[in-house]
């Protein structure tokens, strides 16, 4: 879609930054969202939609960093968002640039920041709509061969060692700093960014053989540590945010330390450690001593993003943490009405507490996915042939 409207049309930026907010980071605390899942309507909700009903909700409720998904154009809406198609563009399903420029806006004035989620780690294999084989070849942005193609995702991966790719990337970054003034970005799937295997296949036990080595992709390291550098350099105040499942040690130090220069990880070990306790072990015989050791136990100095469940806990196919501990009591237990249960009296207790000991323990920041804060017991399906192309899990 092209959008060039009058100049009387555009938006006109009442707060480019946060209202009371400073270049510090601490006390972050995130609320994941999906704009087009965000209402009860079996539809794809809109950027203005958001803004007036979700923010007074979101901000109510002490969160001061919102992390949207699926923001940069994707023609697969069951994609989430990662099968990136148009990585300049705005997701026209949710409405054009200058709504969700009144999005972003409104969040700054409500002293709200704006994270986006950012796919850097691959585009999609779409040869119609996106980048793969922009120029009739298979290795224009990517390597060429199987070496360029993620099996596991069926997406095309960057050859970061090409000048024109980091430029186009950088340029991408800058893009979303300057003409939308979001406030940092939470980098997807760093771990394929780091390693030439990308992952696939690879345990990481801890070992920092696993770190350093031939199977480390030092384009990438360096594509990252310009990209950080960057961001800080148009907006200082920007979060940065790396999902990466390998735990390497450099990720969050400072560059001139060495390091890459992310402000935050993701603490992915801890949905995972909670949803191995609630199918292996029954409650009564958690042992705390270990649960606040595994929480505690990190890096000195690397900040840790800190959350119970997010998006990939909700996906179908899974549970959420409210079904694990309510399970068939959900539907006809929570009534006021009825009569009282244990099960749900239990379940209650232990989701207000697993939400304690994640947010005081598990990191320097804490994230939510929508709808868990209340904890919402139902998974996400997005519209498609198996379903019928219902809605009717695709919203919160």
């Amino acid at each position: 879609m092209y959008w060039n409207p009058p100049a009387e049309e555009k938006h006109k930026w009442e707060h480019i930054d946060p209202v009371k907010s400073s270049n510090r980071n601490d006390s972050v605390r995130i609320y994941e969202s999906h704009v087009g899942m965000a209402q009860e309507a079996g539809k794809v909700s809109s950027y203005r939609e958001y803004a007036e009903h979700i923010l007074p909700r979101v901000k109510k409720a002490g969160y001061n960093v919102i992390q949207l998904m699926a923001i940069q154009e994707h023609a697969y809406y069951g994609s989430f968002g990662y099968h990136v198609t148009g990585f300049f563009g705005i997701s026209s399903r949710s409405g054009t640039p200058d709504d969700f420029k009144f999005l972003v806006d409104k969040a700054h004035g409500m002293g709200i920041k704006i994270v986006i989620d950012l796919v850097h780690s691959h585009a999609s294999n779409n040869v119609f709509d996106g980048i793969n084989r922009f120029d009739g070849t298979d290795h224009s942005f990517s390597h060429g061969g199987a070496r360029g193609y993620h099996s596991g995702w069926d997406s095309m991966l960057f050859d970061y060692s090409k000048y024109e790719v980091k430029r186009f990337l950088l340029s991408n970054l800058a893009w979303f700093l300057d003409e939308y003034h979001v406030d940092g970005f939470r980098f997807d799937a760093v771990t394929s960014i780091l390693y030439n295997h990308h992952g696939i296949g690879f345990s990481f036990s801890g070992n920092y053989n696993e770190y350093f080595g031939m199977q480390t992709d030092l384009d990438g390291i360096t594509y990252l540590m310009l990209a950080n550098t960057l961001v800080k350099k148009i907006r200082p105040g920007a979060i940065t945010i790396a999902e990466d499942v390998s735990g390497h040690p450099t990720l969050c130090r400072s560059i001139r330390d060495g390091g890459i220069g992310f402000d935050f990880r993701l603490g992915m070990f801890l949905p995972d450690m909670w949803v191995k306790l609630l199918k292996e072990t029954p409650d009564e015989n958690w042992n705390m001593g270990a649960l606040v050791h595994a929480m505690t136990n990190r890096r000195w100095l690397e900040k840790v993003v800190a959350y119970a469940e997010s998006h990939d806990q909700a996906i179908v196919g899974d549970k959420t943490q409210s079904m694990y501990l309510f399970d068939a009591e959900i539907y006809h237990g929570m009534d006021r009405r009825s009569q009282p249960s244990l099960t749900v009296s239990r379940g209650m207790a232990l989701h207000k507490m697993i939400r304690l000991l994640t947010q005081s323990l598990g990191g320097e920041a804490y994230l939510n996915f929508m709808g868990n804060e209340f904890g919402h017991p139902e998974w996400i399906d997005f519209p498609r042939e198996g379903n019928n192309n219902s809605y009717h899990y695709c919203r919160r």
